[in-house]
């Protein structure tokens, strides 16, 4: 009988020593949860079986019973990403309905910047993944796009918000007050008039008129609609 628990018990004793048995609630739900917490937390490089083993108290080697892999762990992940931004509605005005989604997804993934560099490269996506995309296909469809130009409209939005995220993680101001006073202190003397006379102008831009940033993504999203809207009905080439 002792020798016969003996093994067991010592697959349920954490790397920190804290046993974790059946009272410990593991579901896959949970991991992918706690996952998905400490990469917006830490980074996508923290996320590792002994790591999440830790942060829910139980053994590395238990996960494994409910993630097969690190694989379908971050499609879990990506999937409760995709399942937080909106999708667009199928048969509404597609213009509102894309405007929505793509505001959404700027949103989410400002949270969640891990996921931009995977969300594009699964082969096992999940079902809110496909669901999403499906209500994307559909709403372009429905308002009258070819086949070839829903897949131009899709390719042209997702890049937009995927790229503007990208960029906007990496400045180094978030707010219209912070980049007016990154613009005088820094980047104007960096900028003499008669080296640079037209850089030199953009950049004191945001000292006079109060310029905000954050108001990018929104002209270049409304940008993109128009434009497409031009288009709905016509051929791709």
């Amino acid at each position: 009988m002792c020798q016969g628990g003996g093994p067991k018990e010592e697959r349920d004793v954490t790397e920190d020593g804290v046993r974790a048995g059946p009272g410990a609630g593991l579901s896959k739900a949970r991991v992918v949860r706690e996952a998905v917490r400490l990469a917006a937390t830490e980074g996508i490089d923290a996320v590792t079986m002994r790591r999440l083993g830790r942060e829910l108290r139980a053994g590395a080697m238990s996960l494994y019973h409910y993630v097969a892999n690190k694989d379908e762990l971050l499609a879990g992940m990506l999937d409760l990403v995709f399942a937080e931004i909106e999708a667009p509605r199928v048969g509404g005005d597609w213009q509102v309905a894309m405007r929505r989604r793509s505001l959404s997804a700027r949103k989410v993934l400002l949270r969640h910047s891990w996921a931009i560099a995977l969300m594009e490269s699964r082969t096992n996506p999940g079902p809110a993944n496909l669901h999403h995309r499906d209500a994307v296909t559909g709403c372009l469809r429905t308002a009258g796009f070819s086949i070839e130009m829903t897949a131009h409209a899709t390719w042209l939005l997702d890049s937009n918000f995927y790229g503007f995220v990208l960029q906007e993680a990496s400045l180094p101001f978030y707010t219209a007050e912070e980049l007016a006073t990154m613009s005088g202190d820094v980047f104007l003397p960096l900028l003499p008039p008669e080296q640079y006379p037209h850089l030199s102008e953009v950049a004191s831009a945001p000292l006079a008129t109060g310029y905000d940033p954050a108001a990018e993504f929104a002209f270049g999203l409304d940008v993109i609609l128009d434009a497409l809207e031009r288009l709905r009905g016509v051929p791709g080439t």
